[in-house]
């Protein structure tokens, strides 16, 4: 879900938005944002959904999750240092 999430803020700001911008054309920001904010969402949730399902001690490893997908791009970040090992431990 992390994957998908950063997917879908680079197809937004590195293509929708200066689209919008430089030549006039709204329709993809339209489009991508909306989903966008949905895979957000949906990272949340899932966040907070595994870490209730694997136990997670909160400070350790959830909010890590939770903070770094407020910051633009991090839950690439998130998704290969802490998530990736945590689930293969399990």
């Amino acid at each position: 879900m992390g994957w998908l999430e950063g997917s879908s803020l680079l197809l937004l700001v590195g293509f929708a938005v200066p689209l919008k911008y430089i030549f006039d054309m709204p329709v993809l920001v339209r489009i991508i944002g909306p989903v966008h904010g949905i895979l957000f969402l949906l990272f949340i949730f899932q966040a907070i959904s595994t870490g209730i399902e694997q136990q997670w001690e909160f400070r350790k490893t959830t909010w890590k999750a939770l903070v770094a997908c407020l910051i633009p791009f991090g839950t690439f970040y998130i998704n290969a240092r802490l998530l990736k090992p945590t689930l293969r431990e399990q």
